[in-house]
């Protein structure tokens, strides 16, 4: 069954599927159709979001195990209800003491069944896996390690003994070993098994053999076919081998019928494979355009120079965006990333020698030309359809560009055609190709969302998964363009404001974006605030505006949210060289500054600004709410819910109070519960245009000739113009009634003068149908 809405419920230890069940009979009256939960297969004890899958044919039994699961699904059937669930196949927790598969690639081999479940380069690791778990050289742990039990000890740590190996002196005990316990810091360049972006406790999962994919979805496939799951959404696709392959062998085992959604990550106009046989992706792509019709572009423009004016961003050559993601780029593909370019030069180099036509490639050349292609790669994965269009010859040309040697500029363009597949088929060739295209998108990953957008911070807004912090305005036009190609090809994807990945919450987004037309006002804050020194001017500016996105922080909250920010932007310290005097800086001035006195001038900014605010969140609610697609509501925000990036958005779901937000969630998904063929599948997206000299301010569509969403964007410059004075609406022909304020109806064929639609709030949702008695209240 395809849903209507859905909504995402974090399910952990502290908020299991029982305290999921007492939370059904309010989510089902919020209109909703559909629960989506966190991944639910068994995972590391105590893990608070499930991604560390650690046996895929158990339901997790911290939350209540499977018997807990069913119970839930048949609580939410009884309110009409179904679940979404989160599937996690690229990968799984690194921790062999809960990885029974990978216990036994360690104890047996290569020869070992379970051998073929991961992508391990034995040869690379002289026939030995290395475990990156030691806090220090393994000199200096020795003294810590025992054996007992038949297993090797470290701390909580424990791993297999090789037969026959138990009853050996430890270092030779050691050396005996189908792995190599070593110090952490080694898994950047020695690494030698696949792993889930640059987390080493991830290693990724070979989905793409059959018996894997068999094993590691067999208890998914009995919950769908038993109609306990109806929906699923699929995790970091871009790190499977083959997406389209795994996805077909998905729905073949799900019977076709499973709504299905991919968190694939589209970049700019980029499409959604066609062949995929998804109903479209999780939303981040909806996301971007929602947010950006909140935002001014002149005056996201202006910020962007006072950014460079105040904060004096070091090593990004001026504080632009392309040469601060080309800049982090760099710096990924060279650290972060090494282990993963020396598999590429590595398997690049065997080809090379290999094939007469090939040779004389240096392998420094190979890895200079992998890094400068890959870098260049403009989405995040490219595909085999269309993976010219990807990799074309311009790119070849720019990476050449950088070279002033003639060994790597030719062997550019041997490794753009072993990563396109021209230069035939083989092993070694298929290897290269699929961990390129692997390796693209963990680099797009880690150097955009985890660097770059730390940054570049302007407008902290647009800084968000599959956002484009360099040009983060979108106008009406381009955003009916986007709606139209969604209800036309994919009308059932889903659409987000709000995630566990979000690093600001829709509502911090919404009232940041408002910075964007006032950039004097902000500049005036920062000079109102200026006292309170801070380590930086790049810290400065980020932190003043996530206090003023986030209201009246607490230094509890907001100290480690801007933490995590200094050290994913890595300029003056990171989480693998942390520097202690920075971050004592940083703590002190979160104390003094964003957390502590001046937020009265924070706050005084804030209600001034408050009116401007109301019209962009409530705006973008009801346009996600209506727009093509199926919308996913993330726990809490249904009300105001204000939140950071996780842990701080990842709390157990609490009922809270509603609030006009609510009234306005509640009314549109009950509308969409009560007349689901509008909205859907079938249903039909028309922009409607208004007239008159504010007609720029007003969004608004109408689905299926049967509602109408109307929504003021940019309504503080609206204000300064003069107001909606004599703009109207156009309505279709035929009688209009307000699904928001009951009793409220408009007649048709004439344009509706705004300051009558919009009276009492600053969005409207009309109906051509009376509201029936279950819907909107």
């Amino acid at each position: 069954m395809t849903p209507n809405s859905t909504y995402r419920l974090q399910i952990q230890p502290e908020f299991p599927f029982a305290a999921a069940g007492e939370a059904v009979p309010y989510l089902a009256s919020l209109g909703v159709s559909h629960l989506h939960l966190s991944p639910v297969l068994e995972a590391v004890p105590g893990s608070a979001h499930g991604y560390d899958v650690t046996d895929h044919s158990r339901v997790r039994e911290e939350l209540g195990g499977e018997e807990g699961l069913r119970a839930l699904a048949r609580t939410a059937r009884a309110h009409g209800l179904g679940l979404v669930v989160d599937l996690v196949p690229n990968h799984m927790a690194a921790a062999p003491r809960y990885n029974r598969p990978l216990w036994e690639v360690l104890r047996e081999g290569p020869d070992s069944p379970y051998a073929r479940w991961f992508d391990i380069d034995w040869a690379a690791g002289g026939g030995k896996v290395l475990l990156p778990v030691l806090g220090g050289r393994i000199g200096e742990e020795l003294d810590g390690m025992r054996v007992a039990d038949g297993k090797l000890l470290h701390g909580e740590l424990e791993f297999p003994l090789r037969a026959g190996t138990e009853g050996l002196p430890l270092p030779e005990l050691l050396d005996a070993q189908w792995y190599r316990l070593g110090w952490w810091r080694l898994a950047r360049t020695e690494l030698n098994y696949r792993r889930f972006f640059t987390i080493s406790d991830l290693i990724g999962v070979r989905v793409e053999d059959p018996e894997v994919f068999a094993a590691t979805h067999g208890k998914i496939v009995e919950l769908v076919r038993d109609g306990v799951i109806e929906g699923l959404r699929i995790d970091h696709p871009d790190g499977l081998a083959d997406p389209e392959a795994y996805l077909r062998d998905l729905d073949r085992a799900t019977g076709g019928t499973c709504w299905t959604v991919v968190e694939k990550i589209l970049t700019g106009d980029e499409p959604l494979p066609a062949e995929w046989p998804v109903a479209g992706t999780t939303g981040y792509d909806a996301l971007r355009r929602i947010d950006g019709l909140f935002v001014d572009e002149e005056g996201a423009a202006e910020l962007g120079e006072l950014y460079r004016r105040f904060a004096a961003p070091a090593g990004d050559r001026g504080g632009y965006w392309e040469a601060t993601a080309r800049r982090a780029a760099y710096k990924v593909v060279t650290h972060e990333l090494a282990a993963e370019v020396a598999f590429l030069t590595r398997t690049a180099g065997r080809i090379c020698a290999g094939d007469p036509s090939l040779r004389d490639h240096a392998p420094w050349a190979l890895r200079a030309a992998v890094r400068e292609l890959l870098i260049r790669v403009p989405v995040y994965r490219p595909y085999r359809v269309g993976a010219e269009e990807v990799l074309h010859p311009d790119a070849a040309l720019r990476a050449k560009a950088t070279f002033a040697v003639e060994e790597e500029a030719a062997a550019v363009d041997v490794v753009r055609d072993l990563a396109l597949g021209r230069l035939g088929d083989g092993p070694d060739r298929s290897a290269f190709r699929t961990r390129f295209a692997q390796t693209s998108s963990a680099l797009r990953a880690k150097s955009v969302e985890d660097t770059a957008f730390y940054r570049y911070t302007p407008l902290i807004s647009a800084n968000e998964v599959g956002g484009d912090p360099g040009r983060p305005a979108v106008g009406p036009a381009e955003f009916h363009a986007y709606c139209a190609r969604l209800a036309r090809d994919r009308p059932t994807t889903g659409t987000v404001l709000s995630t566990h990945d979000t690093k600001r919450s829709a509502d911090v987004r919404a009232r940041i974006a408002v910075l964007s037309e006032c950039p004097q006002r902000w500049a005036k804050l920062l000079d109102d605030v200026a006292r309170t020194p801070a380590p930086d001017g790049q810290l400065a500016w980020t932190a003043w505006q996530t206090a003023f996105g986030f209201g009246s922080p607490s230094a509890g909250r907001l100290g480690p949210a801007l933490l995590k920010s200094v050290r994913e932007a890595g300029l003056h310290t990171s989480w693998t060289e942390p520097d202690p005097a920075y971050e004592r800086a940083v703590a002190a001035f979160v104390d003094a500054g964003p957390a502590g006195p001046p937020q009265y001038t924070v706050g005084l900014l804030a209600r001034e600004l408050e009116p401007y605010v109301r019209a962009n969140v409530l705006g973008a609610a009801l346009v996600q709410l209506t727009m093509p697609g199926v919308p996913d509501l993330y726990q809490g925000t249904e009300r105001a819910y204000l939140a950071l990036v996780d842990p701080d958005n990842r709390a157990p779901f609490r009922q809270g109070p509603p609030d006009e937000k609510t009234a306005l969630t509640t009314a549109a998904l009950r509308l969409r519960r009560a007349w689901p063929e509008v909205f859907g599948a079938s249903g039909t997206y028309a922009p409607l245009a208004a007239s008159g000299p504010a007609a720029e301010h007003c969004l608004a569509f109408s689905r299926s000739g049967e509602t109408v969403t109307a929504v003021t964007r940019l309504s503080l410059r609206l204000a300064e113009t003069g107001g909606w004075r004599d703009t109207g609406l156009p309505l279709p022909e035929g009688r209009w009634f307000d699904v928001l304020e009951p009793g409220r109806e408009f007649a048709g064929g004439e344009p509706v003068p705004l300051t009558e639609l919009f009276a009492g709030r600053p969005v409207a949702l009309l109906s051509r149908r009376p509201v029936p008695g279950d819907g909107p209240q």
